[in-house]
């Protein structure tokens, strides 16, 4: 049962976080917070099915979960180790591309981290941070690059760790899975 809570915990977390991202105007594209949101309630259902499967000790459910999660885990770790292994010079491309596709997401950065521009400012070229009226913008790119790698390692560890307690729940769900039922009839299984 820790398993189940482990991965409600998260879902929650999720589902929080995009929440309070929203609520204290940190970000604005609902594309994104619709994603974050979709993400922990799919997790909380599949941890919810595991619980029931667990309670009821139902094969199927337990089977389910147990691939659902397997699943869960292989993206999981993928995206973690991703965010490890990811240099320098790599996370500025890949800042620069999602900075050229989103004008919604350079909105909140220009507003959020008062920067104008990416790596130089035109002046027709349109800014939402509150620098602009002085005329004393900095771009955008250096801070960014400042805090991606904080913010990288501290994702792709806090996704290693919960990917790892994902297989265990994977091992344990097998585990659970292939013994006998204690409420069922022992004569049945002679």
């Amino acid at each position: 049962l820790c398993v189940f809570s482990s991965l409600q915990l998260v879902s929650l977390l999720l589902i929080g976080i995009a929440a309070w991202g929203i609520g204290f105007g940190l970000i604005s594209s609902f594309r994104v917070v619709g994603v974050v949101i979709a993400v922990g309630v799919f997790l909380f259902f599949i941890a919810l099915v595991g619980l029931i499967g667990a309670v009821k000790h139902h094969q199927v459910l337990l089977f389910f979960y147990m691939i659902i999660l397997l699943l869960v885990f292989i993206v999981q770790f993928a995206v973690s180790c991703a965010c490890l292994a990811l240099n320098e010079e790599q996370q500025s491309e890949l800042l620069e591309v999602g900075w050229n596709n989103t004008n919604s997401a350079r909105t909140d950065i220009e507003r959020n981290l008062n920067c104008c521009g990416f790596r130089v400012f035109y002046p027709n070229e349109t800014c939402a941070a509150d620098c602009l009226r002085t005329l004393h913008c900095r771009p955008c790119a250096p801070i960014m690059e400042e805090y991606s790698g904080m913010v990288l390692t501290f994702v792709g560890g806090i996704g290693l760790f919960f990917s790892f307690t994902e297989i265990l729940g994977v091992w344990l769900t097998y585990r659970y899975r292939n013994q006998k039922d204690p409420r069922a009839n022992p004569g049945a299984f002679i």
